[in-house]
C-alpha cells in the first residue's frame, strides 16, 4: 500500500466528496448483499471495518491522538495480519496441491483457496475503514490523491470479485505486496517517534528489507500477475473480469512506479541528512 500523506490540497472538497460518495455506495451495496440477499459469507467485510475502527480507537486512546500516527499504526497492524494470512493461505495450498496446480487458470480464476475468501473480505473492510479515516482527517494530498485512488481501485476490484466469487486467488496473490507495506509503515512510525539515525544498524536493516520486499513482493509479484492475465487472456469469458483485472493491475503497476520514486527520494534524503550531520 502506498504511503499516506497528510494535508489536503486546495479544492480538496470536491475530491473528498467524490471519494466519500463512492464509500457510501460501497457501504450500501455490501449492506444490501448481507442484509437483503443473505450473503453471510460477506460478513467479514463488516467485521474487518469494525475491527480496524476499534484498533484506531485503542491507539488514539492509549498511545497518541495524532491522526497520522494512529492511521499509520493501524495500517501496520493490517499489513502484518494480512501478510500472515496470505502466507498461511499460500503455504497451505502449496502443501496440499503443489506449485504446478496452484497457478493454473481455472484455479486462479474460479477457485478459492482455503481461507482466501475470508482474508479478502477482511482486507476489503480495512480499505473501507482506511479510506474513511483518511477522508475524515484529510490524510492525503493532491487533486487526485494516489492513496485514495489506490484504495478505490482495490475496493472496486475486491467487492466485484467477492460478489461474483471469481478471481479470488488472483487478488490474494496481489496482497503479497502487504509484506512490503509492513516496512513502509515501520519506517514512518520510526521517524514519527524520532528515531532518525541513518547509520544505526536497525535503520540500515529496515532499508534493506524495505527495498528487498518492494522489488520482490510488490514490483515483481504485480508484474507476474499482469503477465499471467495477459498470457491467459484467451481463457477468460466475455465478461468484465479480464478488462477490470487488467485495468486494476495497470493502476497498481503505475502506482508502484510512483512509490519507487518516492522511496528513492526518501532514501536519498535520509542519507544526505546523516552525511550533513556527520
Amino acid at each position: 500500500m502506498p504511503p499516506h500523506r497528510a494535508g489536503g490540497a486546495a479544492g480538496g472538497g470536491d475530491t473528498s466528496a467524490f471519494f466519500a460518495a463512492t464509500l457510501v455506495l460501497l457501504a450500501v451495496s455490501v449492506g444490501f448483499e448481507i442484509g437483503v440477499r443473505g450473503r453471510r459469507e460477506l460478513a467479514p467485510v463488516a467485521a474487518g471495518f469494525a475491527f480496524f475502527q476499534a484498533a484506531n480507537a485503542a491507539v488514539r486512546g492509549s498511545v497518541s491522538r495524532d491522526p497520522l500516527f494512529v492511521n499509520t499504526a493501524v495500517s501496520l497492524l493490517h499489513s502484518s495480519l494480512t501478510s500472515v494470512s496470505v502466507i498461511f493461505v499460500l503455504v497451505h495450498q502449496w502443501r496440499n496441491k503443489g506449485l504446478e496446480n496452484m497457478f493454473e487458470h481455472e484455479e486462479l480464476f474460479g477457485g478459492s483457496w482455503i481461507g482466501a475468501y475470508s482474508a479478502l473480505c477482511f482486507s476489503c473492510g480495512y480499505f473501507a475503514y482506511d479510506q474513511l479515516d483518511m477522508l475524515r482527517y484529510r490524510l492525503y494530498s493532491g487533486w487526485i490523491p494516489g492513496i485514495l485512488m489506490h484504495h478505490l481501485i482495490l475496493l472496486i476490484c475486491f467487492t466485484l470479485a467477492l460478489y461474483r466469487n471469481v478471481t479470488i486467488n488472483y487478488l490474494i496473490l496481489s496482497l503479497v505486496c502487504e509484506l512490503h507495506s509492513i516496512f513502509l509503515h515501520v519506517r514512518k512510525v520510526r521517524r514519527m517517534v524520532g528515531f532518525l539515525d541513518f547509520n544505526r544498524t536497525m535503520v540500515k536493516l529496515e532499508w534493506v528489507l524495505n527495498w528487498t520486499t518492494f522489488v520482490t513482493a510488490r514490483v515483481i509479484c504485480h508484474i507476474l500477475i499482469t503477465y499471467k492475465l495477459i498470457a491467459d487472456a484467451h481463457k477468460f469469458g466475455k465478461g468484465i473480469e479480464l478488462p477490470l483485472a487488467l485495468l486494476g493491475m495497470a493502476g497498481m503497476n503505475l502506482l508502484n512506479i510512483f512509490l519507487g520514486l518516492d522511496l528513492l527520494k526518501a532514501f536519498t534524503r535520509e542519507r544526505n541528512q546523516q552525511n550533513h550531520q556527520d
